[in-house]
């Protein structure tokens, strides 16, 4: 069975950080690039940042280049992401999710997705 599990989100003042994990599951991880998606209330969902397994390679939305960071961990099957300076614009339910598609936050090219983790900001 595919599971995406995340977990780290909270409530946190503006200019705080947090760092959220994504625990996978039942696909073979290599395989795959992981993506960090949010969705605020009333707004469509939105890419934040990918990491492709096989190469480590990354990309960031403009929004968030330069205050987040994507990394993993092959041999644990985990995805993280550090959120630095964060803003109350960045208050979200954040989701991580499983393409065979590199380089890309397309959400309709991600298979899998996990259940989410709630990020609050307060200004």
């Amino acid at each position: 069975e595919v599971q995406l599990v995340e977990s780290g989100g909270g409530l946190v003042q503006a200019g705080g950080s947090l760092r959220l994990s994504c625990a996978a599951s039942g696909f073979t991880f290599d395989d795959y690039a992981i993506g960090w998606f949010r969705q605020a209330p009333g707004k469509e969902r939105e890419g934040v940042s990918y990491i492709n397994s096989i190469d480590g390679s990354t990309g960031y939305a403009d929004s968030v280049k330069g205050r987040f960071t994507i990394s993993s961990d092959n041999a644990k099957n985990m995805v993280y992401l550090q959120l630095n300076s964060l803003k109350p614009e960045d208050t979200a339910v954040y989701y991580c999710a499983a393409s065979t598609v590199t380089g890309t936050l397309l959400s309709g090219l991600y298979l899998f997705w996990g259940q989410g983790t709630q990020v609050t900001v307060s200004s």
